[in-house]
């Protein structure tokens, strides 16, 4: 029995100040975001997906209702599915801003291969394999969508590729509005594919 589940990041996100949003609420999409994710749920048109999900915050919400218009189905909200948790949340956190030059930061960021400055990684990978067998089992013999972030969804598919948790953010290939699949055989990985269906509306990150 054959069963796909798409992991979509969401939308860019109407954020002028640069701030790491994180989990915190009131980030929206962007006018930009919004057609991210139309075109992300059009990229999948004509699929048979019958499961929904979506993590809590408001830009994955929003992401996700283009695929509830488009497939006739409500949003299941799934906590397993949100950002990952980062002790920086609410500043800005570039080179420039003087993260790493203020001494009061280098404790948090002693071991990037945990990492210090958020959840680790191995819980992040854990729950979010959680969700995915949730939504295999639920959408078996179909297709199902989840809603999700880029760190999330990329340590995801690192765990099951068993490669090393922690890696470089900026070789991630989990783009704004970007959809990985994991296709399945009964209960077993047969096979990850990337799709990048919002390429063309630039405003990537």
């Amino acid at each position: 029995m054959k069963t796909i589940v798409h992991f979509v990041r969401h939308g860019e996100v109407f954020n002028p100040d640069r701030i790491l949003y994180g989990r915190l609420p009131g980030y929206h999409l962007s006018e930009l975001g919004v057609q991210m994710a139309k075109a992300a749920a059009e990229s999948l048109a004509g699929r048979d997906v019958t499961v929904l999900a979506a993590s809590p915050l408001d830009r994955a919400q929003e992401s996700a209702r283009p695929f509830a218009e488009q497939f006739g189905l409500p949003v299941q909200t799934d906590e397993r599915l949100i950002e990952a948790g980062n002790v920086f949340e609410g500043g800005r956190v570039s080179v420039t801003d003087g993260v790493l030059r203020d001494p009061r930061n280098w404790w948090a960021l002693r071991n990037p291969l945990a990492p210090s400055w958020g959840e680790p990684y191995r819980l992040i990978a854990q729950r979010m394999a959680e969700a995915l067998r949730s939504a295999r089992h639920r959408a078996l013999g179909h297709q199902a969508v989840c809603v999700s972030h880029q760190l999330p969804i990329w340590t995801l598919r690192r765990s099951l590729e068993k490669r090393q948790l922690w890696h470089d953010p900026r070789r991630r290939q989990c783009a704004l509005g970007s959809v990985t699949s994991f296709h399945f055989d009964d209960e077993q990985l047969a096979g990850i594919e990337y799709a990048d269906p919002a390429a063309d509306l630039g405003g990537r990150t």
